[in-house]
């Protein structure tokens, strides 16, 4: 007998599975450094506890609908998901997703304050309606615009601290903006079969693969001039640009070792080094942050 047997793991991982919870983390870990950055010592604790969960429970929910949203199309590009796989049915993903979207804007809207409420609504609306939904199949620019709503976090963190939308906080959207490009078109270079499969118009399925190694080496030189902000506007100091600098170097070093190389290897190598990247840049402005003695502004 050539089928395999799938073992049904328990309901409870599989709801798990819907929250995304490695994207998750690193969005949390974003928008709790936007928390930190935002006051000069440590913030209020009852607002750090109550933005984060709402945050993390709206980011869950935005999952869950984008699992439901592309559960056709995973049958080819995400197989091994849960609805793909039938451990759950349709119905009872949405109903996990607005039971999650409901009380994350309780908890936004009770514990921490109306800005921060309406600014995590519509990141999650955007990134699962408009981006799922829409962008997504319609234009190889899907994940530069869609990226906007990916970008938010450390704005939703600072702005339930302060209940204001700042500058500072507006540079950190910024950065995380022009990363999500050379960060993700790696991966789809390295998925660009599946993608068009499913006729989903990825940039490395609509252009030539020359051309989207170009982009991505020309967004890590425009994310490397962009990470550089933050010291020259007097956010932060030379502690910062001593993780910037080598950090944004050696993404473009990925880059360009893509483009001599072009094996699916390198891509995925420059994907991981994404993550590291963004993670070491947001500690970075943490360690500046709370090392004042030794700051040059």
């Amino acid at each position: 007998m050539n089928s395999k047997t799938i073992i049904q793991p328990p309901l409870w991982k599989s709801y798990l599975v819907l929250c995304k919870p490695n994207v998750v983390a690193e969005m949390l870990f974003t928008a709790i450094v936007g928390m930190l950055l935002a006051v000069p010592g440590l913030p209020p604790l009852d607002l750090a506890f109550w933005g984060i969960i709402g945050i993390a429970l709206a980011a869950s929910s935005a999952a869950a609908v984008n699992h439901f949203i592309d559960r056709e199309i995973d049958i080819k590009l995400n197989p091994q998901r849960p609805l793909p796989q039938v451990f759950l049915q349709p119905n009872q993903v949405l109903i996990f997703a607005a039971i999650l979207g409901v009380a994350s804007m309780v908890v936004l809207l009770v514990w921490v304050n109306v800005l921060t409420a309406v600014l995590t609504f519509l990141s999650m609306f955007g990134y699962a309606i408009i981006y799922t939904r829409y962008l997504k199949r319609m234009t190889p620019q899907n994940i530069v615009i869609g990226g906007a709503f990916g970008a938010t976090p450390p704005l939703l963190g600072w702005c339930a601290i302060t209940n204001e939308i700042h500058p500072y906080a507006l540079l950190l959207v910024l950065i995380i903006f022009v990363w999500t490009p050379p960060h993700f078109w790696p991966l789809a270079i390295a998925k660009r079969e599946k993608y068009a499969l499913v006729n989903i118009p990825m940039l490395p399925v609509t252009h030539t693969l020359e051309f989207t190694r170009l982009q991505i080496l020309l967004y890590t030189i425009l994310l490397l001039i962009v990470t550089l902000l933050p010291y020259l506007t007097g956010m932060s100091g030379l502690i910062y640009l001593g993780f910037a600098v080598p950090l944004g170097l050696g993404f473009i070093y990925f880059a360009l070792l893509m483009m001599r190389t072009k094996d699916d290897k390198t891509a995925i190598r420059t994907f991981v080094y994404s993550i590291v990247y963004i993670t070491l840049m947001f500690a970075g402005l943490l360690v500046d942050h709370y090392v004042p003695m030794l700051r040059v502004i």
